[in-house]
């Protein structure tokens, strides 16, 4: 994936308006965003203080205006690997936290070890994914060292629950979102419910996912769920465009349902499946978003990334470009909408799909920093990692 802008006319062109505010409906958007970075949205609180919101797991900021002298935790650990792993470290050191790593022992000469001020190998007898995988280990190592919080980056353990529960047992914040946010927007179907419920619009499809392939036939073919083929097949838990499988006409459910569950149940540990109508060649866009888990939540713009090879993203664009003035402000304001009514915490991105009239419709909600957050930052000049 390209992680940057890309850097043509028309982009360069759109990035500038956004940051000038004149696209139709920014300036109001980016004031908000301006003030509530800054501090103003929680009546002047200190950058610091504002940090907070996203780390302390028990407490949030406070309200009235004052300075604090520290930053939120003294050690944090970055929970992962590689370039989102430096990242952490340096959003970190920025601030004044000191930093812990983790590292495989395939990984013992990366860069990501060196970058922090102190590195821990984990379990070497497990394999080089299990041992980033390994939650008792990790959790061993915070408490050991006087790990205050841990930031998971995107991968492993960023959106396993019984991560964020197991820090909060021995008093450790996980940088993220909440334990509730996780568990509701990892289930699928469950977000798909939350949506409905926020009036944010849908693809028709189950409310439930099923185990079996007669269950998914026998609910295609009932009438009253207005959901006749092609539809496609996607796996209840995960993402990364696994478990997905487009079924054209009746005799492919049988091969394609197998296919997507078998998928799922290897990378998920959970082959259920649920069922959507098909939307022929749509348009992808996701919206990147920041909360406090207090129900304040903004949008930082849209990226396009309809640019996809077997359901993966190739290519992302910021912001989507011709998109319908009227069809952006719908998607952005549901977005947040859809955060605010769950109390969202921490960065997260709402995906959505664009059909060929400019409808849109809910995807998922992916409850982490996304690998590609840094289109977004080249667009608007903030460093997601670090406000996060």
């Amino acid at each position: 994936m390209f992680r940057q802008a890309v850097r043509y006319g028309a982009a360069r062109s759109a990035r500038r308006s956004i940051r000038k505010g004149r696209m139709k409906g920014t300036g109001r958007v980016l004031s908000t965003t301006a003030s509530w970075l800054s501090g103003n949205r929680f009546g002047g609180v200190s950058n610091d203080e504002r940090r907070s919101f996203s780390t302390a797991g028990t407490q949030n900021p406070s309200m009235s205006s004052g300075n604090v002298s520290a930053a939120p935790f003294k050690k944090l650990m970055a929970g992962n690997r590689g370039e989102i792993a430096t990242r952490i470290c340096r959003g970190a050191a920025e601030l004044g936290i000191q930093t812990v790593g983790i590292y495989s022992y395939e990984d013992r000469f990366t860069q990501h070890r060196y970058k922090a001020d102190q590195a821990f190998q984990l379990d070497g007898s497990k394999s080089p994914v299990a041992q980033y995988l390994d939650i008792d280990t990790i959790v061993n190592i915070c408490v050991s060292n006087g790990v205050e919080a841990v930031h998971p980056g995107y991968g492993f353990l960023s959106e396993n629950e019984h991560f964020a529960e197991a820090l909060s047992k021995n008093g450790i914040s996980f940088v993220g979102p909440t334990v509730e946010n996780l568990r509701d927007f990892g289930n699928k179907a469950t977000a798909r419910n939350m949506a409905i419920a926020a009036n944010v619009p849908v693809v028709p499809g189950s409310e439930e996912a099923f185990a079996t392939i007669p269950a998914a036939r026998e609910w295609i073919d009932d009438p009253a769920n207005n959901c006749s083929y092609p539809v496609i097949v996607k796996a209840l838990m995960g993402g990364g465009g696994r478990g997905i499988r487009v079924v054209m006409t009746a005799k492919d459910l049988e091969p394609m349902f197998t296919q997507a569950s078998n998928e799922a149940l290897s990378a998920f540990g959970d082959g259920r499946c649920f069922v959507e109508k098909y939307v022929e060649s749509p348009r992808h866009i996701e919206v990147q978003c920041l909360g406090d888990g207090t129900g304040n939540v903004i949008h930082l713009w849209d990226r396009d990334c309809s640019v996809q090879r077997r359901h993966q993203k190739v290519v992302e664009t910021a912001p989507a470009l011709g998109l319908p003035g009227n069809c952006r402000e719908s998607i952005l304001g549901d977005a947040v909408s859809l955060l605010k009514s769950a109390n969202y915490r921490n960065a997260g991105t709402v995906e959505f799909l664009v059909d060929k009239h400019g409808q849109h419709y809910f995807m998922e909600v992916n409850p982490r920093v996304q690998v590609e957050h840094t289109v977004t930052e080249e667009v608007t000049g903030i460093d997601i990692v670090q406000v996060a």
